[in-house]
């Protein structure tokens, strides 16, 4: 989605989906947890990803698509995610990007449902994890292996709510 040259606020209010037949003025809330087909042959090719519908609001949703693109507009983003919990962003990104046998560099201070993804899941999947206090990232490139596909960092940290110097990283 290309950046139009209009305010931040601007393009927060005019991203939107597109208006249904009653012409709102703002966008409709969809709270169904399904959708309805034109006819079997509709549903078939929509199952099969060969027609791009919403089908079921688990997987996607006319009010999610829009927050996604209105925050895709005002960062200026191709295309994006929506998730329901900031752990469901992490541990989804982490499963796109990592297979068995591969290296995360982290620092030691992370929310404790990230700690607990390190120690207790990852080493079941071959997925080690080697660690960097806070105040001492000059020494992560020591930690850099061949397998290594994530340099992981929270800032600021939890719980001590440090602040990482994220351009140096």
């Amino acid at each position: 989605m290309a950046k139009q040259n209009k305010q931040f606020e601007t393009d927060a209010i005019r991203t939107q989906i597109e208006r249904s037949q009653f012409l709102e003025h703002s966008s409709p809330l969809y709270l169904t947890s399904s959708f309805v087909f034109e006819d079997a042959e509709d549903m078939r090719a929509s199952f099969s990803e060969e027609k791009e519908r919403n089908i079921y609001s688990r997987f996607s949703n006319p009010n999610t698509s829009e927050f996604v693109e209105k925050i895709c507009q005002m960062e200026g983003a191709e295309s994006g995610y929506a998730f329901a919990t900031g752990m469901a962003a992490v541990f989804s990104t982490f499963a796109a990007l990592l297979d068995s046998g591969d290296h995360i560099v982290s620092s030691r201070s992370v929310f404790g449902s990230t700690h607990t993804l390190f120690t207790k899941y990852f080493p079941k999947w071959n997925i080690e994890t080697s660690y960097f206090e806070v105040n001492e990232v000059d020494k992560i490139e020591s930690l850099i292996q061949p397998n290594t596909k994530i340099l992981y960092a929270e800032s600021p940290t939890n719980p001590a709510v440090d602040i990482l110097d994220l351009e140096r990283l």
